[in-house]
């Protein structure tokens, strides 16, 4: 019967072995010649044996570290795509919208936060009269005006089928009213190639908060502040009237709606 607990065999035995031969003819002495040069011969062959089994253990050892390393890489990388597609809107690559909740509220710990959320205006529209895939390229379109309009430092994220928002860490309502204006008239002056050759226009909500704040306090205010500019027309930019920081903090802007634009746009 195996003995599965016994010593597993020696894979040097027989370097072991030529090793003790030698090393019982030094120790007996000077004597016989022949059994010098069988200890000898023995030790030179066992030697040439143990090079070569460590050269092929060594490349072996190489090769099962580059693809491990490779391994490490794809796991990395899997690891990351998922991470990515887990926080990014898989049409426009922008936040989606648990992302830039979670991304706002950590803001919110340690610095005063500015908002803006926009809305394609009459985007049903869109993907009623000209399909699906026209809607989507407005919907890149938009996303285009806004990557070339944020500052450096702000998050844009996608938090409906139309609608994004964009978080501004220490963003001061005039600079944010400035930034929203900005975004809506390159939005308005674009060129979206629609078939009847109609424009698209998108409508704006903003709202400040201080430090210590909540993404839900700060978007209900500007969603507020975003119905107030489709009530009042669409295709301009509306302050939420309670979002103001006391005087000279900040920035501070005067609460008023800002209206550009055509109304019933």
């Amino acid at each position: 019967m195996h003995d599965v607990a016994a010593t597993p065999p020696d894979l040097f035995d027989a370097e072991r072995q030529a090793l003790a031969a030698a090393r019982a003819v030094h120790d007996a002495g000077p004597g016989d010649a022949a059994a010098s040069h069988a200890a000898l011969g023995g030790l030179l062959a066992s030697y040439d044996r143990l090079l070569r089994e460590t050269r092929r253990l060594v490349r072996r050892s190489d090769r099962a570290e580059l693809e491990m390393t490779r391994l490490n890489q794809r796991l990395q990388d899997l690891a990351a795509e998922l991470e990515y597609r887990a926080t990014h809107d898989p049409l426009t690559g922008v936040l989606n919208r648990a992302a830039i909740i979670e991304l706002a509220n950590r803001h919110f710990l340690s610095h005063d936060v500015a908002l803006v959320v926009l809305d394609i205006d009459h985007f049903k529209r869109v993907n009623d009269s000209f399909g699906h895939p026209t809607g989507d390229r407005v919907i890149l379109g938009v996303v285009d005006c806004l990557q070339h309009a944020v500052p450096p430092g702000a998050q844009i994220g996608r938090v409906g089928g139309e609608e994004f928002t964009v978080v501004l860490p220490d963003g001061a309502m005039e600079r944010t009213a400035q930034l929203a204006q900005r975004v809506r008239r390159a939005i308005e002056d674009r060129d979206f190639g629609l078939p009847d050759g109609s424009r698209i226009t998108a409508s704006f909500g903003l709202s400040w908060m201080p430090r210590g704040a909540s993404f839900d306090l700060a978007y209900a205010q500007a969603d507020e502040a975003l119905y107030a500019a489709k009530r009042g027309g669409r295709n301009q930019v509306v302050r939420a009237a309670s979002c103001v920081p006391a005087a000279g903090a900040h920035g501070a802007a005067p609460a008023l709606p800002s209206s550009v634009g055509a109304p019933g746009a």
